[in-house]
């Protein structure tokens, strides 16, 4: 997975935008406004792609514990984020895009019913 694959999966979900709102090197993917998918430029320039993925804390601890690419939030909460290291090979893409799902999911649920209802 490449930053521009990444980029293209996460705009084509519904209600999604992006946007760099702490600096121009993290781009953030929203969902209504509610971010779901941190990640750094130069990590991915470096060869170093990690994206941070917010998740369900019981659901997080088990990634950790299977698998070594898959680690606390950097500089984000560490029971409801994961950084997930792309390019150390562990992880097939279609597995980190089923995280990605989650992490979308996640943040969708916790919106108003009346904006999640505006997404159908």
């Amino acid at each position: 997975m490449n930053i521009e694959q990444l980029r293209e999966y996460c705009l084509n979900k519904k209600g999604t935008s992006e946007a760099f709102p702490f600096d121009d090197n993290v781009l953030v993917f929203k969902v209504l406004g509610k971010m779901f998918v941190l990640t750094g430029l130069d990590s991915w320039e470096k060869g170093e792609s990690a994206i941070n993925l917010k998740g369900d804390p019981d659901y997080s601890e088990e990634l950790r514990a299977q698998y070594s690419s898959i680690r606390p939030g950097y500089h984000m909460s560490k029971k409801h984020w994961n950084t997930v290291y792309i390019d150390e090979g562990e992880l097939e893409t279609k597995f980190v895009l089923k995280l990605i799902d989650h992490s979308y999911d996640m943040v969708l649920k916790t919106l108003p019913k009346k904006l999640q209802d505006s997404l159908k």
